[in-house]
Protein backbone atom coordinates (compact mmCIF):
# COMPACT_ATOMS: atom_id res chain seq x y z
CA UNK A 1 0.00 0.00 0.00
CA UNK A 2 1.14 3.40 -0.91
CA UNK A 3 0.05 5.84 2.30
CA UNK A 4 1.36 8.91 -0.02
CA UNK A 5 -0.47 11.23 -2.38
CA UNK A 6 0.57 11.43 -5.84
CA UNK A 7 1.73 15.03 -6.55
CA UNK A 8 -1.77 15.62 -8.39
CA UNK A 9 -3.53 14.23 -5.55
CA UNK A 10 -1.52 16.38 -3.15
CA UNK A 11 -2.61 19.81 -5.33
CA UNK A 12 -6.31 18.56 -5.28
CA UNK A 13 -5.92 17.77 -1.19
CA UNK A 14 -4.78 21.97 -1.26
CA UNK A 15 -7.14 23.09 -3.45
CA UNK A 16 -9.80 21.26 -0.88
CA UNK A 17 -8.71 22.32 1.36
CA UNK A 18 -8.37 26.03 0.95
CA UNK A 19 -12.09 26.13 0.05
CA UNK A 20 -13.31 24.55 3.09
CA UNK A 21 -11.26 26.77 4.94
CA UNK A 22 -12.38 29.85 3.34
CA UNK A 23 -16.49 28.84 3.88
CA UNK A 24 -16.54 26.68 6.76
CA UNK A 25 -15.75 26.36 10.36
CA UNK A 26 -13.32 23.14 11.45
CA UNK A 27 -15.34 20.52 12.83
CA UNK A 28 -14.42 20.76 17.05
CA UNK A 29 -15.51 17.03 17.76
CA UNK A 30 -16.34 13.74 16.23
CA UNK A 31 -19.59 13.88 18.22
CA UNK A 32 -23.20 13.21 16.45
CA UNK A 33 -24.74 16.23 17.35
CA UNK A 34 -28.33 16.08 14.98
CA UNK A 35 -29.43 19.30 14.12
CA UNK A 36 -32.85 19.45 12.84
CA UNK A 37 -35.63 22.44 11.52
CA UNK A 38 -35.64 24.51 8.28
CA UNK A 39 -32.84 26.86 9.44
CA UNK A 40 -30.94 23.65 9.57
CA UNK A 41 -32.11 21.97 6.09
CA UNK A 42 -31.74 25.66 4.08
CA UNK A 43 -27.62 25.85 5.38
CA UNK A 44 -27.67 22.46 3.82
CA UNK A 45 -28.98 23.51 0.69
CA UNK A 46 -26.76 26.70 0.18
CA UNK A 47 -23.71 24.94 1.31
CA UNK A 48 -24.85 21.82 -1.54
CA UNK A 49 -25.46 24.38 -3.99
CA UNK A 50 -22.02 26.25 -3.25
CA UNK A 51 -19.94 23.44 -3.94
CA UNK A 52 -21.99 22.01 -7.26
CA UNK A 53 -20.97 25.43 -8.83
CA UNK A 54 -17.26 25.06 -7.48
CA UNK A 55 -17.59 21.22 -8.64
CA UNK A 56 -17.04 19.81 -5.75
CA UNK A 57 -20.27 18.38 -5.05
CA UNK A 58 -19.71 15.08 -6.84
CA UNK A 59 -16.06 14.49 -7.79
CA UNK A 60 -16.79 11.30 -9.90
CA UNK A 61 -19.50 12.84 -11.76
CA UNK A 62 -19.10 13.47 -15.31
CA UNK A 63 -18.79 17.74 -15.89
CA UNK A 64 -22.53 17.11 -18.43
CA UNK A 65 -24.27 16.03 -15.39
CA UNK A 66 -22.71 19.02 -13.17
CA UNK A 67 -20.00 16.64 -11.55
CA UNK A 68 -15.99 17.29 -11.91
CA UNK A 69 -15.45 14.51 -14.38
CA UNK A 70 -12.48 13.79 -11.33
CA UNK A 71 -10.96 10.13 -9.86
CA UNK A 72 -12.00 8.21 -7.62
CA UNK A 73 -9.50 8.81 -5.33
CA UNK A 74 -9.88 12.32 -5.62
CA UNK A 75 -13.68 11.63 -4.20
CA UNK A 76 -11.72 10.08 -1.04
CA UNK A 77 -9.21 12.88 -0.59
CA UNK A 78 -12.35 15.28 -1.00
CA UNK A 79 -14.41 13.10 1.46
CA UNK A 80 -10.97 13.02 3.94
CA UNK A 81 -11.17 16.92 4.42
CA UNK A 82 -14.99 17.97 3.85
CA UNK A 83 -15.01 15.40 7.49
CA UNK A 84 -12.44 17.83 9.26
CA UNK A 85 -15.53 20.71 8.95
CA UNK A 86 -18.62 21.38 10.39
CA UNK A 87 -20.21 20.28 7.00
CA UNK A 88 -24.03 20.16 6.97
CA UNK A 89 -24.08 17.03 4.30
CA UNK A 90 -26.68 14.87 5.92
CA UNK A 91 -29.98 15.49 3.56
CA UNK A 92 -27.90 14.58 0.83
CA UNK A 93 -26.01 11.29 1.57
CA UNK A 94 -28.88 9.01 0.51
CA UNK A 95 -29.79 10.75 -2.35
CA UNK A 96 -26.24 11.55 -4.01
CA UNK A 97 -24.59 8.10 -2.44
CA UNK A 98 -27.31 5.87 -3.29
CA UNK A 99 -30.73 6.53 -5.06
CA UNK A 100 -29.14 9.07 -7.77
CA UNK A 101 -26.43 6.66 -8.81
CA UNK A 102 -29.41 3.90 -9.45
CA UNK A 103 -31.06 6.40 -11.38
CA UNK A 104 -27.98 7.28 -13.62
CA UNK A 105 -27.74 3.33 -14.03
CA UNK A 106 -31.24 2.49 -15.56
CA UNK A 107 -33.51 5.50 -15.36
CA UNK A 108 -33.99 7.01 -19.50
CA UNK A 109 -32.14 9.94 -20.68
CA UNK A 110 -35.31 12.28 -20.07
CA UNK A 111 -34.61 10.99 -16.33
CA UNK A 112 -31.34 11.98 -15.89
CA UNK A 113 -31.62 15.45 -17.44
CA UNK A 114 -34.54 16.00 -15.19
CA UNK A 115 -33.36 14.72 -11.69
CA UNK A 116 -29.64 14.31 -12.03
CA UNK A 117 -28.28 18.15 -11.96
CA UNK A 118 -30.94 19.12 -9.20
CA UNK A 119 -30.11 16.60 -6.60
CA UNK A 120 -26.40 17.50 -7.54
CA UNK A 121 -27.71 20.92 -6.38
CA UNK A 122 -29.67 20.18 -3.39
CA UNK A 123 -32.48 21.71 -5.03
CA UNK A 124 -34.18 18.54 -4.50
CA UNK A 125 -33.99 15.69 -1.63
CA UNK A 126 -34.18 11.59 -2.26
CA UNK A 127 -35.14 9.19 0.01
CA UNK A 128 -34.87 5.50 -0.04
CA UNK A 129 -37.85 3.08 0.46
CA UNK A 130 -37.26 -0.30 0.67
CA UNK A 131 -37.11 -1.69 4.37
CA UNK A 132 -40.85 -2.93 5.52
CA UNK A 133 -42.06 -4.23 9.09
CA UNK A 134 -41.51 -7.50 7.81
CA UNK A 135 -38.44 -6.71 5.49
CA UNK A 136 -35.82 -5.56 6.61
CA UNK A 137 -32.50 -7.37 6.68
CA UNK A 138 -34.65 -9.58 4.14
CA UNK A 139 -34.92 -6.78 1.47
CA UNK A 140 -36.40 -9.38 -1.21
CA UNK A 141 -39.40 -9.84 1.71
CA UNK A 142 -41.45 -6.59 0.29
CA UNK A 143 -45.19 -6.91 0.50
CA UNK A 144 -45.62 -3.60 -1.31
CA UNK A 145 -48.02 -4.43 -3.74
CA UNK A 146 -47.84 -2.48 -7.24
CA UNK A 147 -50.45 -3.41 -9.97
CA UNK A 148 -50.81 -2.53 -13.55
CA UNK A 149 -53.41 -0.17 -14.47
CA UNK A 150 -53.04 0.66 -18.18
CA UNK A 151 -50.04 3.17 -18.30
CA UNK A 152 -49.71 3.26 -14.28
CA UNK A 153 -49.18 1.08 -11.45
CA UNK A 154 -50.99 1.59 -8.35
CA UNK A 155 -49.04 1.62 -5.07
CA UNK A 156 -50.23 -0.10 -1.32
CA UNK A 157 -47.89 -1.04 1.26
CA UNK A 158 -46.25 0.60 3.95
CA UNK A 159 -42.43 1.10 4.26
CA UNK A 160 -40.50 1.96 7.63
CA UNK A 161 -36.92 3.33 9.05
CA UNK A 162 -36.84 5.94 5.77
CA UNK A 163 -34.68 8.35 6.85
CA UNK A 164 -35.51 11.25 5.52
CA UNK A 165 -38.85 10.58 4.15
CA UNK A 166 -40.39 13.61 5.69
CA UNK A 167 -38.51 16.16 3.89
CA UNK A 168 -37.67 14.33 0.28
CA UNK A 169 -38.97 15.64 -2.81
CA UNK A 170 -38.58 11.86 -4.43
CA UNK A 171 -37.76 8.50 -3.68
CA UNK A 172 -36.34 5.27 -5.24
CA UNK A 173 -39.38 2.95 -4.36
CA UNK A 174 -39.16 -1.38 -4.08
CA UNK A 175 -42.27 -2.92 -4.92
CA UNK A 176 -43.69 -6.56 -5.97
CA UNK A 177 -45.12 -6.85 -9.04
CA UNK A 178 -45.83 -10.76 -8.97
CA UNK A 179 -46.34 -12.59 -5.88
CA UNK A 180 -46.52 -15.81 -7.79
CA UNK A 181 -43.00 -15.67 -8.58
CA UNK A 182 -40.17 -16.37 -6.34
CA UNK A 183 -39.74 -13.25 -3.62
CA UNK A 184 -35.89 -12.26 -5.16
CA UNK A 185 -37.66 -12.30 -9.10
CA UNK A 186 -41.74 -10.74 -8.30
CA UNK A 187 -39.91 -7.13 -7.80
CA UNK A 188 -39.66 -3.48 -9.77
CA UNK A 189 -38.25 -0.24 -8.99
CA UNK A 190 -39.68 2.84 -9.32
CA UNK A 191 -39.56 6.69 -8.62
CA UNK A 192 -42.16 8.12 -6.68
CA UNK A 193 -43.05 11.90 -5.26
CA UNK A 194 -42.96 12.21 -2.00
CA UNK A 195 -45.27 14.95 -2.15
CA UNK A 196 -48.16 13.46 -4.48
CA UNK A 197 -51.74 12.36 -3.09
CA UNK A 198 -51.52 9.13 -1.39
CA UNK A 199 -48.21 9.18 0.00
CA UNK A 200 -48.10 10.18 4.07
CA UNK A 201 -44.73 9.78 5.93
CA UNK A 202 -44.87 9.60 9.82
CA UNK A 203 -41.46 10.46 11.72
CA UNK A 204 -40.40 8.05 14.31
CA UNK A 205 -39.98 9.62 17.64
CA UNK A 206 -36.47 8.23 18.50
CA UNK A 207 -34.95 8.00 21.95
CA UNK A 208 -32.23 10.19 21.42
CA UNK A 209 -35.11 12.49 20.51
CA UNK A 210 -34.40 12.84 16.98
CA UNK A 211 -37.25 12.08 14.26
CA UNK A 212 -34.59 11.23 10.76
CA UNK A 213 -36.54 8.14 10.36
CA UNK A 214 -40.24 7.45 9.25
CA UNK A 215 -42.98 5.21 8.48
CA UNK A 216 -44.26 5.62 4.87
CA UNK A 217 -48.02 4.37 3.90
CA UNK A 218 -48.98 4.26 0.40
CA UNK A 219 -52.42 4.51 -0.26
CA UNK A 220 -53.21 3.79 -4.46
CA UNK A 221 -50.56 5.70 -5.09
CA UNK A 222 -50.45 6.15 -9.34
CA UNK A 223 -46.90 6.29 -10.67
CA UNK A 224 -46.74 6.67 -14.47
CA UNK A 225 -44.95 3.15 -16.20
CA UNK A 226 -42.39 5.82 -17.52
CA UNK A 227 -40.55 6.16 -13.75
CA UNK A 228 -39.99 2.66 -13.48
CA UNK A 229 -36.60 1.87 -12.92
CA UNK A 230 -35.43 -1.29 -15.38
CA UNK A 231 -37.77 -4.10 -16.28
CA UNK A 232 -40.67 -5.18 -14.57
CA UNK A 233 -39.88 -8.05 -12.71
CA UNK A 234 -35.73 -7.32 -11.90
CA UNK A 235 -36.06 -5.10 -9.20
CA UNK A 236 -33.51 -7.00 -6.88
CA UNK A 237 -30.95 -6.56 -9.67
CA UNK A 238 -31.96 -2.76 -9.61
CA UNK A 239 -31.79 -3.15 -5.33
CA UNK A 240 -28.10 -4.51 -5.73
CA UNK A 241 -26.92 -1.49 -7.31
CA UNK A 242 -28.31 0.58 -4.95
CA UNK A 243 -27.05 -1.69 -1.85
CA UNK A 244 -23.88 -1.50 -3.79
CA UNK A 245 -23.51 1.91 -3.34
CA UNK A 246 -24.68 1.86 -0.20
CA UNK A 247 -21.80 0.09 1.10
CA UNK A 248 -19.37 2.35 -0.17
CA UNK A 249 -21.48 4.96 1.14
CA UNK A 250 -22.03 3.93 4.81
CA UNK A 251 -18.34 3.22 5.47
CA UNK A 252 -17.42 4.11 9.18
CA UNK A 253 -19.49 5.19 11.74
CA UNK A 254 -19.64 9.19 13.08
CA UNK A 255 -18.96 9.37 16.61
CA UNK A 256 -16.33 9.80 19.56
CA UNK A 257 -13.23 7.54 18.63
CA UNK A 258 -10.78 5.85 21.37
CA UNK A 259 -9.35 9.41 21.35
CA UNK A 260 -11.56 11.31 22.76
CA UNK A 261 -12.30 9.01 25.22
CA UNK A 262 -9.12 8.78 26.38
CA UNK A 263 -8.95 12.46 26.72
CA UNK A 264 -11.89 12.19 28.53
CA UNK A 265 -10.59 9.75 31.15
CA UNK A 266 -7.67 11.95 31.33
CA UNK A 267 -9.81 14.86 32.51
CA UNK A 268 -11.78 12.37 34.70
CA UNK A 269 -8.87 10.71 36.53
CA UNK A 270 -9.56 7.29 35.36
CA UNK A 271 -6.87 6.69 32.90
CA UNK A 272 -4.85 5.18 35.22
CA UNK A 273 -7.49 1.90 35.63
CA UNK A 274 -5.04 -0.87 34.37
CA UNK A 275 -8.23 -2.47 32.85
CA UNK A 276 -9.38 0.63 30.96
CA UNK A 277 -6.02 0.96 29.65
CA UNK A 278 -6.28 -2.92 28.28
CA UNK A 279 -9.77 -1.73 26.62
CA UNK A 280 -8.14 1.27 24.90
CA UNK A 281 -5.44 -0.33 23.48
CA UNK A 282 -7.93 -2.96 21.68
CA UNK A 283 -9.64 -0.29 20.84
CA UNK A 284 -7.18 1.20 19.40
CA UNK A 285 -5.34 -1.81 17.39
CA UNK A 286 -9.47 -2.12 16.12
CA UNK A 287 -9.52 1.30 14.77
CA UNK A 288 -5.20 0.96 13.01
CA UNK A 289 -6.82 -2.17 11.68
CA UNK A 290 -9.98 -0.46 9.78
CA UNK A 291 -7.18 2.68 8.97
CA UNK A 292 -5.04 0.36 6.87
CA UNK A 293 -8.27 -1.20 5.06
CA UNK A 294 -9.29 1.72 4.17
CA UNK A 295 -5.98 2.82 2.35
CA UNK A 296 -6.17 -0.56 1.16
CA UNK A 297 -9.03 0.62 -0.77
CA UNK A 298 -8.00 3.81 -1.62
CA UNK A 299 -4.94 2.60 -3.30
CA UNK A 300 -6.95 0.62 -5.09
CA UNK A 301 -9.04 3.48 -6.06
CA UNK A 302 -5.80 5.20 -7.00
CA UNK A 303 -4.95 2.02 -9.37
CA UNK A 304 -8.18 2.36 -10.80
CA UNK A 305 -9.33 -0.80 -9.33
CA UNK A 306 -12.77 -1.07 -8.24
CA UNK A 307 -12.98 -2.09 -4.41
CA UNK A 308 -14.51 -5.48 -3.06
CA UNK A 309 -16.49 -6.56 -0.61
CA UNK A 310 -14.49 -5.85 2.31
CA UNK A 311 -15.90 -2.58 2.74
CA UNK A 312 -18.52 -4.44 4.65
CA UNK A 313 -15.80 -4.76 7.48
CA UNK A 314 -15.89 -1.12 8.21
CA UNK A 315 -19.14 -0.65 9.79
CA UNK A 316 -19.45 -3.90 11.71
CA UNK A 317 -15.81 -2.59 13.41
CA UNK A 318 -16.64 1.16 13.66
CA UNK A 319 -20.60 0.81 14.63
CA UNK A 320 -19.62 -1.65 18.05
CA UNK A 321 -17.00 0.56 18.77
CA UNK A 322 -18.72 3.36 19.17
CA UNK A 323 -21.17 1.53 21.21
CA UNK A 324 -18.65 0.28 23.46
CA UNK A 325 -16.60 3.53 23.52
CA UNK A 326 -19.83 5.49 24.37
CA UNK A 327 -20.94 2.85 27.28
CA UNK A 328 -17.90 3.30 28.63
CA UNK A 329 -17.52 6.88 28.93
CA UNK A 330 -21.40 7.48 30.60
CA UNK A 331 -20.39 4.62 33.09
CA UNK A 332 -17.26 7.12 34.28
CA UNK A 333 -19.94 9.62 34.37
CA UNK A 334 -21.84 7.75 37.21
CA UNK A 335 -24.76 9.27 38.00
CA UNK A 336 -24.35 12.09 35.70
CA UNK A 337 -24.41 9.99 32.89
CA UNK A 338 -27.87 9.64 32.97
CA UNK A 339 -28.76 13.34 32.31
CA UNK A 340 -29.95 14.92 29.76
CA UNK A 341 -29.49 18.82 29.63
CA UNK A 342 -26.53 19.15 27.39
CA UNK A 343 -25.62 22.38 28.41
CA UNK A 344 -24.98 20.72 32.10
CA UNK A 345 -23.73 16.99 30.91
CA UNK A 346 -20.23 16.07 31.45
CA UNK A 347 -18.42 16.24 27.65
CA UNK A 348 -21.56 18.92 26.64
CA UNK A 349 -22.96 15.82 26.14
CA UNK A 350 -21.05 13.77 23.27
CA UNK A 351 -21.35 10.85 24.69
CA UNK A 352 -24.73 10.41 25.62
CA UNK A 353 -26.37 11.55 22.07
CA UNK A 354 -23.63 9.06 20.14
CA UNK A 355 -24.85 6.17 22.90
CA UNK A 356 -28.44 6.85 21.46
CA UNK A 357 -27.20 7.12 17.91
CA UNK A 358 -24.88 3.74 18.29
CA UNK A 359 -27.32 0.60 18.16
CA UNK A 360 -29.24 2.34 14.64
CA UNK A 361 -25.61 2.24 13.10
CA UNK A 362 -25.48 -1.58 13.69
CA UNK A 363 -28.61 -2.35 11.56
CA UNK A 364 -28.24 0.89 9.13
CA UNK A 365 -27.10 0.05 5.80
CA UNK A 366 -27.16 -3.91 6.96
CA UNK A 367 -26.70 -5.65 9.94
CA UNK A 368 -24.06 -6.89 11.67
CA UNK A 369 -25.25 -10.40 10.69
CA UNK A 370 -25.72 -9.89 6.64
CA UNK A 371 -22.76 -8.21 6.66
CA UNK A 372 -20.59 -10.97 8.55
CA UNK A 373 -22.49 -13.08 5.93
CA UNK A 374 -20.81 -10.99 3.11
CA UNK A 375 -17.37 -11.02 4.23
CA UNK A 376 -17.76 -14.99 5.17
CA UNK A 377 -18.82 -15.86 1.51
CA UNK A 378 -17.50 -13.21 -0.48
CA UNK A 379 -14.16 -11.98 1.16
CA UNK A 380 -13.50 -15.92 3.26
CA UNK A 381 -15.47 -18.01 0.07
CA UNK A 382 -17.02 -20.34 2.88
CA UNK A 383 -20.35 -22.09 1.86
CA UNK A 384 -23.66 -20.09 1.31
CA UNK A 385 -25.88 -20.31 3.55
CA UNK A 386 -29.08 -22.45 2.71
CA UNK A 387 -31.90 -20.69 1.45
CA UNK A 388 -34.84 -22.72 1.37
CA UNK A 389 -37.01 -20.28 0.24
CA UNK A 390 -34.83 -19.29 -3.17
CA UNK A 391 -37.57 -20.34 -5.40
CA UNK A 392 -41.10 -20.84 -3.92
CA UNK A 393 -43.44 -18.40 -5.44
CA UNK A 394 -43.49 -15.63 -2.85
CA UNK A 395 -47.84 -16.44 -1.63
CA UNK A 396 -47.02 -19.42 -0.86
CA UNK A 397 -44.13 -18.53 1.67
CA UNK A 398 -45.21 -18.92 5.58
CA UNK A 399 -45.84 -15.45 6.59
CA UNK A 400 -45.66 -14.30 10.29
Amino acid sequence: MDFNDTPEEAEFRAEARAFLEKHLEPKTSSGVRRERGEDFLRRAKDWQALKADNKFAQITWPKEWGGRGGTAMQNVIWGQEEAKFDAPTGPFAIGLGMCIPTVIAFGSDEHKQRYVKKALRGEEIWCQLFSEPAAGSDVAGVKTRAVKDGDEWVINGQKVWTSGAHYSDYGILLTRTDPKAPKHKGLTMFIVDMKQAGVEARPIHQASGGREFNEVYFSDVRIPDSDRLGEVGQGWKVAIVTLMNERLAVGGSPGPDWSEIMDYAREAGTLSDSDFRQTLADWYIAAQGYKLTKFRTQTALSRGETPGPENSIGKIITANQLQDICNSAIEMQGHYGLMTDEERMPADGLFQQSFMWAPGLRIAGGTDEILKNIIAERVLELPQDVRVDKDVPFDELKQG
